[in-house]
């Protein structure tokens, strides 16, 4: 009698191979592209005319864009001092700052903020934010993932917690900023700027929710208190629109999406067009009238405002023109390289063969 430990021992192990099919074993018919030098060098040619076009075209548009950036940190050199250890001050230090049009800037206007040397981009800052409570959920519940995410900017001593928590909210650009027109010396017309509508609409719907609130929202964030550098609770960033309040406010949405340099702009306001601003901004003087609230001495940064139009390319940056351009002129390039190279060779084939 065979011992069954035996019959066993002796059975081949299950193999590795994969079953024998079309598919595992790589005989499904497919196309493969035989490359000449005929269809290499036309693709080349065409991507580089594309290139060629597209850049082109994008440095045109690029160029009549219309510009005009105000520096306002130099002119408000007294606010500037007082902001270097009053930064969360309730009140902000008022200035003025002249500047002219000498043509006027028609069509959509919009106005941007920017700031230079200030580093969001750091590897500490742009992870100092926590995304449940900015969904509006666990307020009050979160301490230890709070201290994790957002420290030091998670919690007061007296255990109250920081809504919103984090890095970028506490350092958020609070400067206050109206433009008026002056068409003559008596009576200046403030300029009318639309404050909603400036963030991305998957931030405003989707990356950020207020608590529930049954419409009271000053209740929904009861237990809570503002960041350190904030004048004002979350809640009341906008008075003025309560669709506009809380972790959906544009302004706030706009400083949370951090920049990749240095220097960079964020979206402030957009100009309306009515009255006499239907056309754009007249030429003649104007005037920015300043709540200054955020310091930039400490890390010798510089803030201004831009005053731009848009094209279908974006802003005046040439960037992507150049890229395009210079793409586009060295795969040309390439291509008339390569077939000197082919024609060279190619004859030197055809003698050898006879």
């Amino acid at each position: 009698m065979k011992n069954k430990n035996t019959s066993k021992a002796q059975q081949p192990p299950p193999s590795k191979c994969p079953d024998n099919s079309a598919f595992k074993q790589q005989r499904v018919p497919a196309w493969r592209p035989i490359l000449s030098a005929q269809s290499v060098l036309l693709s080349f040619f065409g991507i580089g005319i594309f290139c060629l076009i597209v850049g082109i075209c994008v440095i045109i548009f690029t160029t009549n864009v219309q510009e005009i950036k105000i520096t306002y940190s130099d002119s408000c050199s007294n606010c500037s001092k007082l902001r270097e250890n009053s930064s969360n001050s309730e009140k902000g230090c008022p200035c003025a700052v002249h500047f002219s049009l000498r043509e006027s800037i028609q069509g959509d206007v919009f106005m941007y903020y920017s700031l230079i040397n200030f580093y969001q981009n750091h590897r500490r800052y742009v992870i100092s934010r926590d995304d449940q409570q900015l969904l509006g959920q666990n307020i009050t519940n979160n301490h230890q993932a709070l201290e994790s995410k957002c420290a030091p900017f998670s919690t007061y001593s007296n255990g109250s917690i920081m809504a919103p928590c984090g890095a970028i909210a506490n350092s958020m650009f609070n400067d206050t900023i109206q433009l008026y027109y002056h068409p003559n010396a008596f009576t200046p017309i403030e300029v009318p700027l639309l404050k909603t509508g400036n963030s991305w609409w998957t931030d405003k719907n989707v990356k950020f929710r207020n608590p529930k609130s049954d419409g009271n929202l000053p209740q929904a964030f009861a237990g809570t208190s503002r960041p350190p550098y904030w004048q004002k609770p979350v809640y009341a960033l906008d008075t003025t629109d309560e669709h506009n309040n809380g972790y959906v406010n544009d302004d706030f949405l706009v400083w949370m999406r951090v920049a990749a340099f240095p220097t960079f702009r964020k979206l402030y306001r957009r100009l309306s067009r009515i009255a006499e601003f239907t056309e754009g901004l007249p030429q003649g003087n104007y005037s920015l009238n300043i709540s200054y609230n955020f310091p930039v001495s400490k890390f010798r940064g510089k803030k201004q405002v831009i005053l731009s139009t848009v094209t279908w390319c974006g802003g005046s940056n040439l960037f992507l023109g150049i890229a395009y351009t210079v793409s586009g002129a060295v795969t040309i390039l390439a291509t008339f390289v390569m077939l000197a190279v082919h024609l060279k060779f190619r004859k030197k084939l055809t003698y050898s063969e006879h």
